[in-house]
């Protein structure tokens, strides 16, 4: 299927002026290729630069009834809304007929969290005798460690990890940086790994400066991490719904019940508004309500 022009000087635009991510490039295309798809479809053929706030939310009650999530629906419609406000920026359309559009409401689910109990489980049934061993038990430590996404891990680099000062920098979202400090404990298993079994691999060329390989010397796939985290919550017998995003809410959930800055935690896991970083707070509030009715003595 041939890209639409709009969508092609869009995603132009997102990419020279915006500077996004080319994996939020390709997301924001697909979004709205179904706006486009949903155009076609109407009796009026009406191209989506000539649409109204009326076709706009036949568009969300279409995308509604082909069954996706409210998370999936607010993802298109901000990039709709992004799309209107370019085409406005371009003199392309004189009125956005998006600005009225109401977002889905989402359900924020409290995501399972793991104690510092089931994570040490884990790491214990990790058999660090094999050099596959010592380098999972490097990637659960750093995972839990520092917070990080999957993607975060996979792409982390020798040369960001500050081991005297005891800090690793990670590339997010949006291609953005930031420093996140490292624990002893996963500094311990990353030495280990990188000093003893990783320097014995013969590295893949252009794979040198990443820190976790598999045994070819090739970068690990975030297949692999996601099935190395749920085969061990299946060893240690664990019955939450376990990825290794579980052990990165565990890690800023851990935070915030011990008392961390909220905006700090915001920071560690880089994300863009307070607001993600808010259901930790939740989750806290959680976690003191079953503590209260455990153990406050007029309950």
């Amino acid at each position: 299927m041939n890209m639409h022009p709009a969508i092609k000087s869009f995603k132009a635009y997102l990419k020279l002026e915006r500077s996004f991510a080319s994996n939020s490039i390709e997301a924001y295309g697909r979004d709205l290729e179904k706006l486009f798809q949903f155009a076609a479809l109407q009796e009026d053929k009406l191209s989506p630069e000539k649409f109204t706030l009326a076709h706009l939310r036949g568009f969300i009650a279409w995308i509604n009834e082909l069954g996706m999530i409210p998370s999936s629906q607010a993802r298109i419609l901000s990039g709709v809304k992004a799309f209107y406000k370019y085409l406005l920026m371009e003199d392309l359309i004189t009125n956005d007929p998006s600005e009225l559009l109401e977002t889905p409401k989402i359900q924020r689910k409290l995501p399972d969290t793991l104690s510092i109990n089931d994570i040490d489980k884990m790491i214990g049934a990790i058999d660090v005798s094999t050099p596959e061993g010592t380098r999972n038990k490097a990637i659960i430590e750093v995972l839990y460690g520092c917070g990080l996404r999957v993607s975060e891990l996979t792409e982390l680099r020798i040369s960001n990890v500050y081991r005297e000062i005891e800090f690793v920098k990670v590339t997010g979202k949006g291609s953005k940086e930031r420093l996140v400090p490292i624990g002893s404990e996963a500094l311990k298993a990353l030495k280990i790994w990188l000093e003893q079994v990783r320097v014995h691999i013969p590295v893949k060329r252009g794979e040198e400066d990443l820190v976790f390989l598999n045994r070819r010397g090739t970068r690990l796939s975030r297949v692999y991490v996601f099935t190395l985290v749920k085969q061990l919550a299946e060893l240690t017998g664990l019955k939450k719904n376990v990825s290794p995003h579980t052990l990165r809410h565990s890690f800023a959930t851990h935070l915030v019940e011990g008392g961390a800055d909220l905006r700090a935690v915001q920071e560690m896991l880089g994300h863009e508004s307070i607001t993600t970083t808010e259901i930790y707070t939740h989750l806290d509030r959680e976690y003191l309500k079953s503590t209260i009715i455990e153990f406050h003595p007029r309950n």
